[in-house]
């Protein structure tokens, strides 16, 4: 059986609802918090309303990194089901870049068998934030 060649495609996000709860000391770096967003994708991944959990390690008042997992559900390039990506980035006072995977084995229905990897750079203000996704439905 010939290997899945990965597609390369992207789209864009808008993201709401940002919820951060401190863990532990708030008032002093470096420190630890807990966030919550809701994010609503379109272009070759179309999920609205998904939810994602971080935890996040501030280093200074505007830097440090986090490590995040999102439940999408929707569709990729038109087919239909669930799936979990994890989720790994840093920040500064410009914006936040982000690396993400497809957790092995979430894929749903349709997305059954999916794999892939991409990212994304926000620059704070952005009201729309592009990504890109390479995957493979196996």
């Amino acid at each position: 059986m010939p290997t899945p060649t990965p597609a390369q495609t992207g789209g864009s996000f808008t993201f709401a609802d940002w919820e951060e709860q401190p863990v532990g000391p708030a008032d002093t770096a470096p420190r630890l918090a807990r966030a919550t967003v809701t994010n609503s994708f379109s272009g070759t991944i179309e999920a609205p309303g998904t939810r994602c959990a971080y935890t996040i390690g501030y280093t200074g008042e505007t830097t440090g990194t986090y490590t995040g997992m999102e439940l999408l559900s929707g569709t990729v390039d038109g087919r239909k089901g669930t799936f979990v990506l994890e989720e790994r980035g840093d920040f500064d006072s410009s914006g936040t870049r982000c690396r993400f995977e497809v957790v092995p084995g979430s894929g749903t229905g349709e997305l059954d068998g999916l794999s892939g990897s991409g990212g994304f750079s926000y620059l704070h203000g952005e009201q729309s934030v592009a990504y890109t996704f390479t995957y493979t439905l196996g």
